[in-house]
């Protein structure tokens, strides 16, 4: 089994997370990420700031607007977005951001990283939580299973006639 990266393991000790990206199209990545997170026992809220629900939840415009402060902020938003993100975070005393990407740039922008750079927060960059949180949703289809082996015998059958 692989070792969990110290930077994975060290995002994930927190308890709150905000998940920027939640949809409400729930076959999104971003919500599939925010159900995991809920799943797993932590604390989630799901920005997103054209829904005020998501997932059957308040959804949250920003960073800002969440009741409370998170340990860290899972951005699952188009590359464009998360230099936004990385700045409410900063202003709002999250140190810890992980840009999702599954496919292409996924949520990772260069300007987004020399942002984090810029202002000291830790970040991981590519990945999914879903691949460290608890239980992997991966399950392999079946494959159908051979017949039981057939015992082909040949029967002899010898008759003798009586004369």
């Amino acid at each position: 089994m692989a070792k969990v990266p110290e930077s994975v393991s060290e995002f994930l000790r927190g308890k709150r997370f905000a998940v920027a990206g939640v949809s409400r199209a729930s076959a999104q990545p971003a919500n599939a990420i925010y159900r995991r997170l809920k799943d797993c026992g932590y604390e989630v809220f799901a920005i997103n700031p054209n829904a005020s629900k998501v997932e059957g939840v308040t959804a949250y415009p920003d960073l800002a607007s969440i009741p409370v402060t998170v340990d860290g902020v899972v951005i699952a938003t188009h590359p464009d977005v998360s230099v936004d993100i990385v700045r409410q975070c900063s202003k709002d005393g999250v140190a810890r951001v992980w840009f999702h990407r599954s496919f292409g740039s996924g949520s990772v922008s260069p300007q987004a990283i020399r942002e984090c750079q810029a202002r000291g927060l830790h970040y991981i960059v590519g990945g999914c939580p879903l691949m460290f949180c608890g239980k992997v949703d991966f399950e392999p289809t079946p494959r159908p299973r051979p017949p039981p082996p057939c015992h082909e015998f040949t029967l002899t059958i010898s008759c003798a006639l009586a004369p």
